[in-house]
């Protein structure tokens, strides 16, 4: 419970209560105050990382093997470590370069791992918000919770897949197959996929589906209710693929109102006011071409070439620096002609995960370390991954 080997002084305050207990009631109570002490013990409770008493206040220091094990178990299980682990850390091998590759290559071959795909796939793709995701039952009847379900299985599947194949993390743009069930490849219009069970599915040139653009998780917590966003998906695009946030918005600018604008226009000229906006102009001229390149698929994620009676929708785009990418493809295409920016930015949210903390100026020598090493490899996950463990921020603290 403890993640390190118990001493005397852990045991001496559970053994208090079980005596002071035991003098007043029965054995059953005793022990159960004696569990209790244990269970509300910050030690148990919390991962505590102390530093040593020889290194003075706000000095960097190496945390011990014991709290390394605890980092690591945590980063690639979202668990406890397990006996193996705990045991080289307690011989203090942990620490040493060749021992850590072997545990690590040990843990993502264990079926633990998979707790990685799906906890990181929740927060870096924010699929955590598709339970709050409900789109407008009027305009999309067909939509239910096990749809909802299996676009999150998709994204799970597809993310785990990468990692456990050691595929490059460019492939998570564009890869030639998916995971689907019958209720999925329906929606997404793809015949022959029977069951409730997925399976991976190669995916024929040309088509509409494939990496995590074209996932309707991503599209669904991207779009509002009754609309898609260019403005969410151009954001969420920004951060999580390119790198390249955009600041919030000012607080004294209101939201675009859009009861004042018609309906019946297209997106792109509903959108117009941002970019007419010379308060808005600055980041929406970045924000908005970045989602027009999705706008092929509705809030749901369906594939469509018109927009209800608005029209064809309009796909032009553009990233910074880089205009003219029509449609996904283009988008996909200008994101992956920069692979060291798409690695970087994969492995800020990966260090992110492991440290369940934000990335900070300070850590941006060692985020550049871990990608040139996995250039000649061709940015395979496993390398970023055993990039961070090594990396001085997953490894090091400072004092307080």
């Amino acid at each position: 419970g403890y993640r390190r080997p118990v001493d005397d002084s852990d045991i001496a305050g559970p053994m208090a209560f079980y005596q002071k207990a035991r003098t007043e009631s029965n054995f059953d109570e005793a022990i159960a105050a004696a569990l209790s002490a244990v269970l509300m013990n910050p030690q148990f409770l919390f991962r505590v990382e102390l530093a040593p008493d020889n290194v003075p206040p706000l000095t960097p220091y190496h945390i011990s093997d014991i709290e390394l094990a605890s980092r690591l178990s945590f980063f690639l299980w979202s668990s406890l470590p397990d006996e193996e682990l705990l045991a080289v850390a307690e011989l203090g091998e942990l620490s040493s370069p060749e021992e850590l590759e072997k545990q690590v290559r040990r843990m993502l071959a264990d079926q633990r791992s998979e707790n990685l795909s799906t906890n990181f796939a929740g927060q870096w793709l924010q699929l955590r918000n598709l339970e709050a995701f409900s789109p407008n039952v009027r305009l999309y009847p067909d939509f239910d919770d096990n749809l909802r379900q299996a676009f999150r299985q998709e994204s799970e599947l597809f993310l785990d897949s990468v990692l456990r194949e050691d595929r490059s993390v460019l492939d998570l743009l564009k890869a030639d197959y998916t995971f689907l069930n019958e209720r999925l490849a329906k929606h997404y219009g793809i015949p022959g996929i029977y069951g409730s069970r997925f399976r991976r599915v190669e995916l024929s040139e040309g088509s509409e589906r494939g990496g995590l653009l074209r996932h309707g998780s991503v599209l669904a917590v991207t779009s509002f209710p009754n609309r898609t966003s260019p403005v969410l998906r151009g954001v969420w695009v920004l951060d999580n693929i390119y790198g390249a946030p955009p600041p919030p918005p000012p607080a004294d600018v209101p939201a675009l109102d859009e009861a004042a604008i018609a309906a019946s226009l297209p997106m792109r000229e509903r959108l117009a006011a941002h970019r007419n906006n010379p308060v808005c102009a600055s980041c929406h001229n970045t924000i908005d071409p970045v989602g027009f390149s999705l706008e092929n698929f509705d809030v749901v994620g369906r594939w469509r070439d018109h927009d209800g009676d608005n029209g064809p929708v309009d796909v032009a785009g553009g990233l910074p620096s880089m205009d003219d990418l029509a449609g996904v493809s283009g988008l996909e295409a200008g994101l992956l002609s920069r692979p060291a920016l798409l690695a970087d930015t994969i492995t800020e949210k990966l260090l992110t995960f492991a440290l369940g903390r934000g990335v900070e100026y300070y850590d941006a020598p060692a985020i550049r370390k871990i990608v040139r090493e996995a250039e000649p490899g061709g940015y395979r996950f496993s390398s970023l991954i055993m990039g961070i463990v090594k990396s001085a921020p997953f490894q090091m603290r400072t004092s307080l």
